[in-house]
């Protein structure tokens, strides 16, 4: 086989030829080829993974996309998902928040689900893992994506919403070869929320104290007196965005491979550490990966293999905002953003309660106070066993197991929410401890038999089936104990080390029932003259989470490809290299709902109601369902793959629609006694159009110029809700005045925001004014249910149906959390031994709910929490609407307050309570140069004089600029992400920060 590079001249690259040992992974040989501009060589035939198996990349018939382990190599991240960022057509990355151990969301074609995840399953050798962390960037051989279900449905029940196959680095044959990749990176927070100046601050304290009618105690103990008050232009704020998440974080990866062997025994090492020091006071991630291979070929028709995995890692913070806390007082952002930028001597004490007063505790102390440390350990160990007793008949037999355990401490100082609230009433207000441990284990068995008609079929005819059983036994078993009544000033290091020092104690232990798994599936691949392809695959999934006659699950799929540019009609057409198109049908399945959801479960709760005594007693939480059913997902994709000038110029576009039906959905059922019931119930679509193109646009011997783009369009909507279901509301929860906030209809897509329409604000002409008293004029409506009592400077709301009143019946749909398009383009340049890399990727049309910004804009009445509440610079004074003239006194004639607030545009921040409008609701699309990098290798005579192969320096910059309408500190972010129908929310996330990285790439 020849091959045509596609670099540089002169650069020596790897050409892999797999063969995947059932669900081991990519194994097989290298070969090293030296590019010659001045051969005319044939196609590279480019191998792909497909599950459980390999194929051509030319006759693939479903929807596939990789990247290489190169391509993330060159641009160094944290976390595997991030270097998918912008790279793969209909592939949505989303980073929950900027901190350290963000939660990396993953979405393929939209998702599926209403209330579940729709994240893509994830395998790495064959093995489904929880996440990507378990393993090094610098670790993996390639990236695939299966987008439709013509691929994903050889994955049966977990292949639904897409899949995620990484194979790593295998053993290899041959002489010691090794790598060493270090590089040192320094972050910095990318953006801050702006908040009253000083003197804006204090005048807007006063004019407040005027409001509530109570000057002598809410403002003259704790300010400089009002004729005094223009001091306070002459202070430095305290800015404490900076002091919370200002650190110059500072990270740290170091990782060594080593790989070798002979004919008989090959074997790969490979150790990497990542250290990150996090920008916020008090954070950390640590993660340590080791991954060993092990190969053996005892004889000619045998081979063996061993694969072990580790991962460790430590987390250290609570971070901004944590999803399962007991309240939102406790977000580490809206403490830094909220606080007084100036020193107010006796208005806060060490005792201050984060549930009465939360802006009144300091920042420092909210850190301090509430604490937390994670760890978590992965062991993944695998053994394969492949045997060919005849030409082109292959077994393979591979046997896993997985053990994850992950442990949690938080701690609750005298400040929290927690203590305050939530403790029994004797020990309120002393520290409490939350300790979790969570033990997961996974044992596979799979056996795959494939074998190769071709020699039987003659070389016109390609067949090639595959049989296979899988089995998965997955168990869980879950503990949380919550210690209460520590000594009042023991710290979290107190606390977790004297756990005995607590006065009372809960246990709660959590054993589901096994979830067990068993599966037969088949492929069969057929090609006619190499023009005509056909993919037929079928999978049963029998699942212990369901019953009876819904057990199984039946997933079958059909594909067919035309390569057009084998017929005689094109032959003449030299620079059509390869124009394929190719369609295909599915099904796929999810079961993705807690086990034993069809017989009735206990759960064991303690009490004392009975004489103090305690004591337990089992309640049933979730009534049973012995109806559930698989949900399914059928999808429908036609495509069309060119590569043109000998592949200079390739890509893809194709056209899908995804219908999931019989959705997995837990269900109220009030008045039952019951906290619900899992249902079958409900539909969703997704359709949309993507295409891909990659342009190798200049190629010489000592530059190089290639790019790359991709875009996708997806529409979701929601086609059924069930159970005679037209609609209903959702709460994101980031506070309670709000009330329900998403729309989940019939006919609109997921991520629906509900709300009312901003009108403005109430002017002086909208009243009449008799003695002192305003009173709306007719046809002006009513907002007063929904603001509180009206008065000019009011928030104005739109009347939606036109009663007179603006009350609830007045919500409309004010935004989408749905982008119209995604997507990336990258660049990659060299220049003799220099390279140049950059990646950008956007989103259009999306919509963010920045909760943030209607936080920081009210200052309710009646809370003394509020009432201190530093506000942002959307009612800095000159913007906002105010009733104090610049004496310091109330303005209530009307011409008068007209005329003083002429020049401004936004309402008074005093009001009752939060209120979510259009306002609120910004424009999310963004541009983004996410990594740019400029790299250097030594030259060759050099590296080799000190017994190297190559040294390559190279910097990076991560989250280089961002080009946006959004107003919060960045664009792409979800912070609400309990369900997934409140998607887009902005509010107290861990800031996104701005790297700056310093790396080096050995090899020897």
């Amino acid at each position: 086989m020849k091959y045509k590079s596609l670099l540089t001249p002169r650069i020596k690259y790897t050409i892999a030829v797999c063969a995947l040992l059932g669900a081991h992974g990519l194994q097989g040989q290298t070969k090293k080829v030296v590019r010659d501009t001045a051969t005319r060589t044939k196609d590279i035939q480019e191998v792909v993974m497909i599950g459980y198996g390999t194929a051509k990349k030319s006759d693939v018939t479903g929807s596939v996309a990789t990247v290489s382990g190169n391509a993330l190599r060159q641009v160094p991240v944290s976390n595997i998902a991030e270097a998918l960022t912008g790279k793969i057509a209909g592939v949505q990355v989303t980073s929950s928040e900027g901190s350290p151990d963000a939660e990396i969301n993953l979405k393929v074609r939209g998702g599926g689900s209403i209330t579940q995840d729709s994240s893509p399953l994830i395998i790495v050798d064959g093995f489904p893992v929880s996440g990507m962390s378990e393993v090094s960037p610098s670790d993996i051989e390639s990236i695939t994506v299966l987008k439709d279900a013509s691929s994903t449905a050889i994955y049966g029940s977990r292949g639904a919403y897409g899949v995620v196959l990484i194979t790593t680095k295998g053993a290899k044959n041959g002489k010691i070869t090794g790598t060493f990749n270090s590089f040192t990176g320094y972050k910095f927070l990318a953006k801050e929320i702006d908040v009253l100046s000083p003197y804006d601050y204090a005048k807007w304290q006063y004019e407040n104290a005027l409001l509530l009618g109570n000057v002598a105690t809410t403002y003259n103990k704790y300010f400089l007196p009002f004729n005094q008050i223009d001091q306070y232009k002459d202070y430095e704020p305290m800015n404490w965005q900076k002091r919370i998440y200002g650190n110059t974080g500072v990270v740290h990866s170091n990782d060594l491979g080593i790989r070798g062997g002979t004919d008989k025994t090959s074997y790969s090492l490979n150790f990497a550490r990542y250290n990150d020091n996090g920008i916020m006071i008090g954070s950390g991630y640590r993660r340590d990966n080791i991954t060993m291979n092990l190969k053996n070929k005892p004889t000619n028709n045998v081979d063996l293999s061993v694969t072990f995995r580790y991962s460790n890692t430590d987390v250290n913070g609570s971070g901004a905002n944590e999803q399962k806390e007991f309240s939102n007082t406790d977000g580490r952002l809206r403490h830094s953003v909220g606080y007084s930028p100036i020193d107010i001597p006796a208005l806060t004490t060490d005792d201050t309660d984060e549930a009465v007063a939360g802006y009144l505790v300091n920042p420092y102390v909210a850190v301090a106070d509430n604490d937390r440390t994670q760890n978590k350990k992965n062991y993944t160990i695998q053994g394969g066993l492949g045997w060919s007793p005849i030409k082109n008949l292959k077994f393979q037999s591979n046997l896993g197991m997985d053990f994850y355990r992950f442990q949690d401490y938080r701690y609750y100082g005298r400040s929290t929410y927690f203590v305050r609230n939530n403790a029994p009433a004797n020990y309120q207000g002393v520290p409490a401890l939350i300790f979790g441990n969570t033990e997961n284990q996974t044992v596979r068995f799979a056996n795959t038999l494939t074998y190769d008609f071709k020699k039987i079929l003659g070389d016109s005819h390609s067949l090639k089936m595959m049989v296979g059983q899988e089995y998965n036994n997955f168990t869980s078993n879950v503990l949380t104990s919550v210690n209460y009544g520590f000594p009042k000033y023991f710290s979290f290091d107190d606390v977790v080390h004297l756990t005995s020092q607590s006065k009372y104690q809960t246990l709660e232990n959590v054993y589901l029932p096994d979830d067990r798994m068993l599966s037969f599936f088949g492929r069969l691949n057929y090609d006619l003259f190499n023009k005509y392809l056909l993919t037929a695959t079928f999978r049963a999934d029998g699942s212990s989470k369901f019953l009876g006659d819904n057990k199984w699950g039946y997933f079958p799929s059909l594909a067919v490809g035309w390569k057009m540019n084998q017929e005689n009609f094109l032959n003449d057409v030299t620079w059509i290299k390869l124009l394929k198109l190719r369609a295909s049908y599915g099904q796929a399945g999810n079961n993705g709902i807690p086990t034993g959801q069809t017989v009735q479960l206990f759960q064991s709760t303690p009490n004392s109601w009975i004489n103090g005594v305690s004591s337990y007693w089992a309640a049933a939480k979730i009534m049973a369902n012995p109806e559930l059913k698989w949900e399914t997902t059928t999808s429908e994709n036609v495509g069309l793959d060119y590569e043109f000038f000998g592949g200079r110029i390739n890509g893809s576009v194709e056209v899908y629609k995804n219908i999931t039906k019989d959705l997995l959905i837990p269900f109220p059922t009030p008045g039952t006694g019951y906290d619900g019931q899992w249902r079958n119930m409900g539909e969703t679509q997704n359709k949309g159009i993507e295409t891909t193109i990659n342009v190798d646009a200049i190629r010489k011997a000592d530059y190089s110029l290639s790019m790359g783009f991709n875009i996708s369009f997806n529409k979701n909507n929601i086609n059924s809700l069930g159970h005679g279901l037209d609609d209903w509301a959702q709460s994101s929860n980031w506070a309670s005045a709000i009330g329900t906030d998403y729309l989940v209809n019939v006919g609109i897509p997921l991520g629906t925001m509900y709300g009312y329409k901003n009108d403005g604000r109430y002017e002086v002409s909208d009243f009449n004014y008799n003695n002192g008293v305003y009173t709306l004029k007719a046809g002006v409506a009513n907002a007063s249910s929904v603001v509180g009592a009206v008065k000019p400077g009011s928030m104005k709301l739109k009347d939606i149906n036109g009663d007179g009143i603006v009350d609830i019946n007045d919500r409309t749909v004010i935004g989408n959390a749905n982008p119209k398009n995604t997507g990336g383009f990258t660049l990659n340049a060299t220049v003799k031994n220099f390279d140049l890399s950059a990646a950008f990727n956007w989103s259009v049309g999306n919509d963010i709910y920045n909760a943030n910004k209607i936080e920081f804009s009210t200052s309710p009445q009646s809370s003394p929490s509020g009432q201190y509440r530093n506000l942002s610079t959307e009612m800095a004074d000159g913007l906002r609407w105010t009733n104090m003239d610049s004496s310091g006194n109330l303005v209530t004639d009307p011409a008068a307050l007209a005329a003083l607030n002429a020049g401004t545009t936004m309402w008074s921040p005093y009001m009752p309570r939060y209120v979510f409008s259009d306002w609120a609701v910004e424009d999310g699309s963004f541009l983004r140069l996410n990594t740019v990098t400029l790299g250097y290798s030594l030259p060759e005579s050099f590296v080799r004089s000190i017994s190297l192969t190559k040294i390559r320096l190279y910097a990076s910059g991560y989250n280089v600029f961002v080009i946006t309408k959004y107003s919060g500190q960045d664009p792409e972010v979800s912070t609400r992400r309990q369900t997934p129908m409140t998607p887009g929310v902005d509010y107290s996330g861990f800031p996104r920060s701005r790297q700056v990285v310093f790396g080096v790439n050995l090899n020897f």
